[in-house]
């Protein structure tokens, strides 16, 4: 399926990747739970050094929904908030993910699962409440900027669930290769 660009699409491709996530989370063996995750490092981007485990990937997926939930209903209720919150923008989202990072050192993995779980239901809830025409238009809120506000929505669900889909079967690979 590519990238969804209506509602119906949305739904399904949320619904979708999030079962192949926790597909892929309950095929973890006890080797895959405990071992640190240590990726090539011929890959460039932050979060392949920055997550170490489990926990950590899940918690980032659940702070970028907290993300959506409060930029959402904030500018819902007449508010101007922008996406990212003070003092991080488009350019300096790296720290922020490293913020969160920190915050959930002490986050339990179960803690992890149940947080996430609650937040997707809940992000799905959300996307209910928009007309097709208000997820997948551009101009309908101004708080979105140029772009749609499904855009959003994909990006902190299938897109995200897919992004980790991929970050946690490399890390299955590399310990069943012995890595």
């Amino acid at each position: 399926m590519g990238r969804p660009a209506t509602k119906t699409d949305l739904i399904e491709a949320a619904k979708e990747t999030y079962a192949q996530m926790n597909a892929v989370i309950d095929s973890f063996g006890e080797r895959e739970l405990s071992t640190p995750f240590a990726f090539d490092d011929k890959k460039k981007e932050a979060h392949w050094k920055r997550d170490k485990n489990l926990r950590d990937v899940l918690i980032h997926l659940y702070e970028w929904h907290q993300l959506l939930l409060h930029w959402a209903a904030a500018n819902r209720e007449g508010g101007n908030e922008p996406f990212l919150p003070r003092p991080y923008n488009w350019k300096t989202y790296g720290e922020l993910n490293m913020f969160f990072w920190k915050k959930h050192q002490n986050t339990t993995l179960e803690e992890a699962k149940a947080l996430l779980a609650q937040s997707h239901s809940d992000v799905m809830r959300l996307a209910e409440t928009f007309t097709n025409e208000e997820l997948f238009s551009k101009d309908v809120y101004p708080w979105v900027g140029n772009s749609a506000l499904g855009s959003y929505f994909v990006s902190n669900m299938s897109s995200h669930y897919n992004w980790a889909i991929k970050k946690l079967k490399a890390h299955q690979k590399n310990v069943r290769a012995g890595k």
